[in-house]
């Protein structure tokens, strides 16, 4: 596993940042008396999860999980360190709590949108305005909402390490669900950025990628980027929830890596938010004509998924 922001003279030596690309990820590991990781990757990748934990731990046990939120590449491997680490305590954002509890899956987003998910359990929340001890240091906990309203970051003003999971990536932004679920806007992202920007970060540990380094102007860059992305949805919604849509399908392909087509048509046919984005924007002619039209043809033919008479495929598969 490489960790190539580790190479900076600067970076501290009791922080580990495995950059999992996708579907998982990428996972801090904060070291220590009572060892922390922050997000924990996808299900499909679970078992990996924990052999990274237990060769970075070498037998220290790891006494503590955080999430910045409940998406599907974030939690998937919780369970599974739960299971290897049974004593582990865990935190999900302070308004997930009471759901995760209750393992009220219906309180988010993994069945609306199709992915696969594996229980865990939580005891503690993470409350915006207050701090977290996770490793050998105090991290603050900040709300970011825009991606996933319920989501945080974590920033730790001693060395300025700003943990974004999906608030800030070094190339575009993640899907903005609360806008195509009809329920906000994309003011709360910009104020997210906003509060990024006004903790001058040395180092942000986004939610996929390696990295992104104040020096060289590489959050700045990160930032400006982001802006401008949520600048060109904010004026074309539907080109927002159409990106949306082939996202959640390549997300799919990519953890399934090949299905019948009778199977992915199945698997389509509950996802509520497709159905959701092609009411809104598209509700002629219909579903499976707009599913293929506009989201699985341009998929193919940007030779992001190949399909045959039998099969839909990743193209990695």
């Amino acid at each position: 596993m490489k960790h190539p922001d580790m190479n900076h003279p600067a970076w501290p030596d009791d922080l580990r940042v495995f950059d999992r690309g996708w579907l998982s990820s990428a996972n801090l590991l904060c070291l220590g008396d009572a060892p922390a990781l922050i997000d924990t990757g996808h299900v499909k990748d679970k078992n990996t999860t924990v052999t990274l934990m237990q060769d970075a731990l070498a037998g220290q046990p790891l006494a503590r999980i955080a999430h910045t939120h409940l998406h599907s590449d974030h939690c998937g491997g919780t369970g599974a360190l739960q299971a290897a680490w049974p004593e582990v305590q865990t935190w999900v954002p302070a308004a997930s709590l009471a759901a995760v509890r209750a393992w009220d899956d219906s309180a988010f987003n993994f069945r609306a949108t199709g992915q696969r998910f594996a229980p865990f359990r939580a005891e503690h929340g993470l409350e915006a305005g207050r701090t977290v001890r996770l490793g050998s240091r105090d991290w603050q906990i900040h709300a970011a909402p825009g991606h996933d309203p319920l989501a945080v970051f974590l920033f730790n003003p001693d060395d300025r390490i700003l943990v974004a999971g999906d608030a800030l990536w070094a190339h575009g932004v993640g899907i903005i669900f609360p806008q195509i679920e009809g329920s906000d806007d994309f003011d709360p992202f910009e104020r997210t950025l906003q509060a990024i920007e006004s903790l001058r970060p040395r180092w942000v540990v986004p939610g996929h990628g390696a990295v992104i380094a104040e020096a060289g102007g590489g959050i700045e860059r990160a930032l400006a980027q982001a802006h401008r992305r949520i600048a060109e949805f904010r004026a074309d919604p539907a080109y927002h929830a159409l990106h949306a849509a082939r996202v959640m399908v390549k997300y799919q392909l990519m953890d399934a890596e090949s299905m019948p087509l009778p199977d992915f048509w199945a698997w389509a046919d509950g996802t509520a938010v497709l159905h959701q984005v092609q009411r809104q924007y598209w509700p002629e002619p219909g579903w499976r004509h707009w599913l293929d039209e506009q989201v699985l043809t341009p998929l193919l033919a940007k030779g992001q998924l190949r399909q045959d008479a039998t099969h839909i495929r990743d193209v990695k598969a």
